[in-house]
Parts: structure tokens; C-alpha cells; sequence
């Protein structure tokens, strides 16, 4: 099992900058990916970023591509969510995951509330 724990989530002004973590603990040598969705009431839950554990790789949705980066360490065990130029659209609860390499995301962390005010 791998167990996943989000912060850093909070209220910001648009344009301003926010850092989300995810403490990782468990059987971490298991996980391939991680990932970085979000979710708004009434909305589908949406992917905002990638990242390949072992070498650093890393994909993002078209809707944050500039703004968001997504990073980890693998030392402590850490994921982050750099966002830059925040957006009232990007208000939403931002969720870790993780993946064992079966294509979908096998772990989830509580989820952590990002609000963007114009």
C-alpha cells in the first residue's frame, strides 16, 4: 500500500503563486507515476500534470502548461505542484495520485482546496 498526504493548498489572488506537497510513505518502490488532478463541484475530475518517478519526465494538461510545474523527490519521498499566474478557473481541490505502472491511478490522497479570487 502507499499512502499519500496533500498541503499547501489556500486561498491566493489571482496571478499570485501557490506550492502543493504530497508526502508519499509506504511501498514507494512500487509507484511508476505520479500525478496531479483537480476537481470542481458539477465538473469532471481533470488531469493537470505527470510525472514519471525514476527519471523525471513529465506531461501536462494545455490548461496549465507554463504556469504549473510538477516535481518530485525522490530522497524525501515528495511530490510537488508548482502554480505560477494563478487563475479564478484553477480554483478547484487538488488531488495527488500515484500509479504501480497499470495505467490507472491506483492511490489518492484526500485532496487539498485551491481557491483563486479575481
Amino acid at each position: 500500500q502507499v499512502q499519500l498526504v496533500e498541503s499547501g493548498g489556500g486561498l491566493v489572488q489571482a496571478g499570485g503563486s501557490l506550492r502543493l506537497s504530497c508526502a508519499v510513505s509506504g511501498r514507494t518502490n512500487s509507484i511508476a507515476s505520479m500525478a496531479w488532478l483537480r476537481q470542481t463541484p458539477g465538473k469532471e475530475r481533470e488531469f493537470v500534470a505527470n510525472i514519471i518517478w525514476s527519471t523525471g519526465n513529465t506531461v501536462y494538461a494545455n490548461s496549465v502548461k507554463g504556469r504549473f510545474t510538477i516535481s518530485r523527490d525522490n530522497t524525501e519521498n515528495t511530490l510537488y505542484l508548482q502554480m505560477n499566474s494563478l487563475k479564478p478557473e484553477d480554483t478547484a481541490v487538488y488531488y495527488c495520485t500515484a500509479s504501480r505502472g497499470t495505467g490507472r491511478n491506483d492511490y489518492w490522497g484526500q485532496g487539498t482546496q485551491v481557491t483563486v479570487s479575481s
